[in-house]
């Protein structure tokens, strides 16, 4: 009974995720998870940690996480935050360092959770638009703000913005917080990590939903100047103290400490990306280039919301935005290699059938 809600509540228009079938027999390339399970070691310490101790809270602060992070990324332990999900790092963000006078700029094709957030925790905001062939301007965030944020790669799109030109926008813009939504980072980008002791108004936010296999433990974490993080931490100790549990923690901690096995799933996918991107070129679709562990594809000649539904009826699961500017275009999810060959087949089945 909305007679009850919240006065906010009436105004939300709450994000909504990719969809998640409860089918057998389904070729998911929809949500961007890793199409390979976590190290056989990661599941070793999870089943472990599945003892007696579950009565006991967590460690509040996963000070063995945030260990872990900071000697792979080489910082201090006091320049990382963790949370429940990378989500949840940017809902504290948004709240601790991106709520001012001045409008929070981001792009106008992106992660839709940002203006979602906006509106939750009542941030002004201004879409800046991507260019053309998708691209991020830096030169048009050079006006007054309250905070920069986008994904590096880019989402929906996958494209990739370079290392130096980050470096290039954190000298132009001192004044608010500049913060990089590096989800898709470790597909083919190089992080902006080691910027954040030069640039004290840098802040970067990781998960390990994506290239590390754990969607389903929900770990994301930021690194940024202990300032930045000290924020993040009060408007976290006054939500929840113990965002993360124990099976996560560990999890988290030997998924780190599994390089060679990251490595490998890593390359997997992104050979495997350039093989999809080759077979979607021969079918004649366009292809945004990608950075992220999805391409970003329309075909000319075919609706795209004609082509996800088609697919759909194949037991292939796609993403298709119904959005201004990106309404004739798929977003697909890089999967294992046969997954990749069944949709490239069911494809060129589909586009031999004229509309």
């Amino acid at each position: 009974m909305s007679v009850f809600w919240s006065p906010i509540v009436h105004d939300l228009t709450p994000y909504v995720p990719g969809e998640q079938p409860k089918l057998s027999n389904l070729i998911k390339l929809n949500t961007n998870e890793n199409p390979y399970g976590p190290s056989p070691k990661v599941l070793e310490a999870v089943k472990a940690e599945a003892s007696d101790t579950l009565r006991l809270y967590p460690d509040p602060n996963a000070d063995h996480l945030k260990a872990a992070l900071a000697a792979s990324y080489r910082v201090t332990p006091r320049q990382v935050f963790v949370g429940n999900g990378s989500d949840e790092v940017l809902a504290h963000t948004f709240q601790a360092l991106l709520k001012h006078s001045m409008p929070l700029l981001f792009p106008d094709i992106t992660y839709s959770f940002y203006p979602v957030y906006c509106k939750l925790y009542d941030v002004t905001h201004e879409t800046v638009p991507l260019s053309d062939d998708f691209e991020i301007r830096i030169e048009d965030y050079s006006r007054p703000n309250g905070g920069i944020l986008f994904a590096n790669p880019n989402a929906p799109t996958g494209r990739l913005l370079s290392l130096a030109a980050i470096e290039k926008l954190l000298q132009q813009n001192t004044q608010s917080v500049v913060v990089i939504d590096e989800a898709y980072v470790d597909f083919g980008g190089e992080s902006s990590i080691p910027l954040v002791d030069s640039y004290p108004n840098l802040l970067v936010i990781q998960t390990l939903s994506k290239s590390r296999s754990l969607a389903g433990l929900r770990v994301g974490f930021a690194i940024g100047h202990c300032s930045l993080i000290e924020a993040l931490e009060r408007v976290k100790n006054s939500f929840n103290s113990y965002p993360l549990d124990r099976l996560a923690i560990v999890g988290a901690v030997t998924a780190i400490e599994e390089q060679e096995y990251f490595e490998k799933t890593r390359d997997t996918i992104i050979r495997t990306r350039g093989r999809l991107v080759e077979n979607l070129g021969a079918l004649g679709f366009k292809v945004i280039p990608s950075a992220a562990n999805f391409v970003f594809a329309r075909h000319p000649e075919r609706d795209a919301g004609e082509l996800y539904r088609q697919l759909r009826e194949r037991s292939i699961i796609v993403r298709h935005f119904n959005q201004p500017r990106i309404e004739q275009y798929l977003r697909i999810t890089v999967g294992t290699n046969e997954q990749c060959s069944i949709l490239a087949g069911a494809l060129e089945e589909i586009l031999a059938r004229r509309v």
